[in-house]
């Protein structure tokens, strides 16, 4: 067993432009909704309270 935190093959990212949210492995350099060069916050939850790496984090969107 490992004592290291696991990342999520996937991650949440948002568009900070349009506030869109998609599901990849790393961040796209156009955002898909508004077809802009834009800057990608990562908002996947770490913890077990907000559903765990599978789920973007609610607080954060």
């Amino acid at each position: 067993m490992s004592d290291k935190l696991s990342l999520p093959e996937k991650r949440w990212w948002k568009c900070s432009e349009c506030q869109h949210v998609v599901h990849e492995k790393s961040s796209p350099t156009e955002c898909p909704a508004c077809h802009k060069r834009c800057t990608f916050a990562d908002v996947t939850c770490y913890i077990p309270d907000c559903g765990g790496p599978s789920n973007p984090d609610p607080k954060l969107i």
